[in-house]
Parts: C-alpha cells; sequence; structure tokens
C-alpha cells in the first residue's frame, strides 16, 4: 500500500543518511530552512533595520496564526515566545497567588522545565499541589481531579506525558477545573502536530503553550502561547514588555498600555531567525492530513510496542493506541547503553532515567525504519553479552 506521507521524505536531507527516530525531541530539518535562513539574512543585509517594518514586524503574528490554524484557535490568539517556560511564566504573571484562590495543581510526569517553574512559585504565595503516578506512565485522572477544588487557581498539565506518550483526558480535565472556578495551561508540545487532535475550541481550554522544534519541524527557538480571547480581553500579564504595549514605537514612559489580541502576552523583541526557521516546517505541517499522521502513528508505535513485547522488553507507553501518543519508550537491558550504540550507528533515538530508549516515528518515517532500529538493539545486545 502506498503511503501518501512519504512524498515529503525528500524535503529533510538528514532521513537520507540516518535513521530518525527522535521527533519527540527535535524534528528533522526541512530542507527549505536552508533558503528560509538566507532569506533572512538577505533581508538584514539590504533592507537594514526597515526590515522591522517591512515584515519582521508582523512575523511573529503570521508565525502564530499558522500554529493556530493546527489548534482551530481563533485568529491572532497564539502569541509566541522562546521557550514553553516562558509561555507559562507570562500566564502566571495574569494572577495574584496572595488571595485564597492560590492553589496549582501539576503532575510528577510533566516535563521538569515547567515543574521547576511552578515550584518557584511558592515563593510568591503560590499552594503547589504535585499529583503523583503510581506506574510511571499515567497519573489517574480521579486523583488529578481530587487534587482540583475551590482554591485552585491554575492546573498547568502535559496533553501527552512526555516521558510516557500517554494522552491524559483533557477535555476532562478542563470541565472539572471549569467547574470549580480553576484555569487550565495545557502543555501541548507532544501533541500539536504528532497526529494527536488539538482543538482548543472543542477543549475550550484556557491557555494552550508548546514549541516548535519536536513535531512541527521548527527548530529551537521558538513556543507558542494560545489565550482563549474572551479570557485574554481581562487579563495584565506582569512578564510583559514593549512590545505588549498598544503602541510600542511611541516609547511611551510609565506604565503599560496593553495591545489587543496576540500581543497582549509577548514582551520582549522575538527571535526572528528562529521565526524564519519556523516557516518551512509549518508550511508542511498545514499541507498534511492529519487524520493520516494520526493513523500511521498509531501503527508505527504500535509495531514498535509489538517487536518489544516479542523481546520481552518493558514498554513504558499505553497499550491503548487511543490513549498513546507519538512515542514509545522501550527499557530494554543496559537500555542507556544501547542507546549510546544506537546513536554511533546513526539510528537516532533517546533515553530517559525510568522510561528507557524512546522512539518516535513521524510522518516521514517508513516501516521498515522500525524493524531495523529494533535489530540493531538486538546485535547491540548480543555483543554486550
Amino acid at each position: 500500500m502506498t503511503d501518501p506521507l512519504l512524498r515529503y521524505r525528500q524535503e529533510f536531507p538528514i532521513l537520507e543518511k540516518t535513521t530518525y527516530l527522535i521527533s519527540n525531541s527535535l524534528g528533522a530539518m526541512p530542507r527549505g530552512v536552508f533558503d528560509a535562513l538566507h532569506d533572512y539574512a538577505g533581508v538584514w543585509a539590504a533592507r537594514g533595520v526597515r526590515a522591522w517594518e517591512e515584515y519582521w514586524w508582523t512575523l511573529p503574528l503570521e508565525i502564530g496564526n499558522q500554529i493556530g490554524e493546527l489548534m482551530n484557535a481563533p485568529m491572532n490568539s497564539v502569541a509566541i515566545h522562546g521557550n514553553v517556560t516562558q509561555c507559562q511564566a507570562v500566564v502566571a504573571s495574569c494572577f495574584d497567588f496572595s488571595d485564597e484562590r492560590n492553589k496549582v495543581v501539576y503532575t510528577d510526569l510533566d516535563f521538569p522545565s515547567v515543574m521547576y517553574f511552578w515550584e518557584a512559585q511558592r515563593q510568591c504565595g503560590a499552594r503547589v499541589h504535585m499529583v503523583k503516578t503510581d506506574d510511571g506512565i499515567e497519573v489517574p485522572t480521579e486523583r488529578l481531579f481530587d487534587a482540583i477544588d475551590e482554591t485552585t487557581l491554575l492546573v498547568p498539565v502535559s496533553h501527552v506525558i512526555f516521558r510516557s506518550s500517554y494522552i491524559n483526558d483533557a477535555k476532562a480535565i478542563c470541565e472539572k477545573a471549569h467547574r470549580v472556578g480553576a484555569h487550565v495551561i495545557l502543555d501541548t508540545f507532544q501533541s500539536l502536530g504528532s497526529g494527536v487532535p488539538v482543538d482548543v475550541r472543542e477543549l475550550n481550554v484556557d491557555f494552550a503553550c508548546g514549541g516548535l522544534m519536536k513535531w512541527l519541524c521548527g527548530g529551537p527557538g521558538a513556543a507558542y502561547l494560545y489565550v482563549r480571547p474572551d479570557l485574554a480581553r481581562a487579563l495584565a500579564p506582569k512578564f510583559t514588555g514593549w512590545l505588549a504595549h498598544e503602541n510600542p514605537f511611541g516609547f511611551e514612559t510609565g506604565a503599560t498600555r496593553y495591545a489587543h489580541g496576540a500581543y497582549r502576552f509577548i514582551n520582549g523583541t522575538p527571535n526572528i531567525p528562529a521565526l524564519y526557521a519556523a516557516l518551512p516546517g509549518l508550511k508542511i505541517l498545514g499541507e498534511l492530513d492529519m487524520l493520516q499522521v494520526r493513523e500511521k502513528s498509531q501503527r508505527l508505535t504500535a509495531r514498535i510496542v509489538s517487536l518489544a513485547e516479542q523481546r520481552g522488553w518493558h514498554v513504558n507507553a499505553p497499550r491503548n493506541p487511543a490513549r498513546r501518543g507519538g512515542t514509545v519508550a522501550v527499557n530494554m537491558p543496559k537500555a542507556k547503553a544501547v542507546c549510546a550504540e544506537l546513536l554511533k550507528r546513526d539510528i537516532l533515538v533517546d533515553w530517559r532515567p525510568g522510561g528507557g530508549v524512546r522512539m518516535s516515528p513521524h510522518f516521514y518515517n517508513k516501516d521498515e525504519e522500525i524493524d531495523f532500529a529494533m535489530a540493531a538493539a538486538d546485535e547491540i545486545l548480543r555483543t554486550m553479552q
């Protein structure tokens, strides 16, 4: 059967010489990035400071709207930042932790960077509650619900857990949070672009954030923050800057007058080269049928699970494909050493403590690459023994 998604494979040069199974960490670079960054340098060289008024000033909004299309967000509701921690810091700065409603609920399976950020908010008066896992794969939804009460202000939670690829029930979490007056910050870093459906309107989520460098093939240095438009108008971020001003080039002194739309949640000067680098990947993702991407992801990850179980290796991922994202962590014997040897063979994967070797096929991967990687792991283990 012909795989329609493989017509894009030629757009990713690294696939010609490696087995690339690490899109959960860094997506393969589109060929078009070479031209995009050349365009950036050309505009700067030729237009100098005029580049701001001709294109650079509107580029964050253009990128934000392209990302918004992938998550069914309204126009001009997605702001651009440097990384997800900054995105969540902007959200935190909109709220006051000195009142009785000052509880922050997150799980011990969320990405450590945002975990460290929220723990630091204790110094600002936040009561931080970590909901813990039993098996390292998921946090029971009912346990999370029990922690979200009438004193909860914010619930920063991963849509897809980075260690195990477990898909949290984001809609149910949003519904429970809203019933008690709390707000959800959904980290979609490991879902958007991977094929896992993300529809911020259907979820009615308050905030969503993620980065472009993984499944969106956009490279490091750019992240996105969606704010529900009706909520956005009532928020005044304290982590702000000149781009968030209604009249930034007025260079007014004193307090800010907040801009409307996405710019309200931007602060300082954006990373323009990173935005140029993100354009080719977003163009490709915008052309894909995400239902096809999801079907292929489920097929390839099921293949990894099956081959690992045939070998008696422990799989740290959900068996139910409806609850599994684009990654499978396989904890074979000597997993860290196996990962290092796979990398030497240009089979690009990664290893995480408590998880094992993570394999993350994307739309540009071939089915046979899964078999090749697993056979290589077999051979490596035989050599070690």
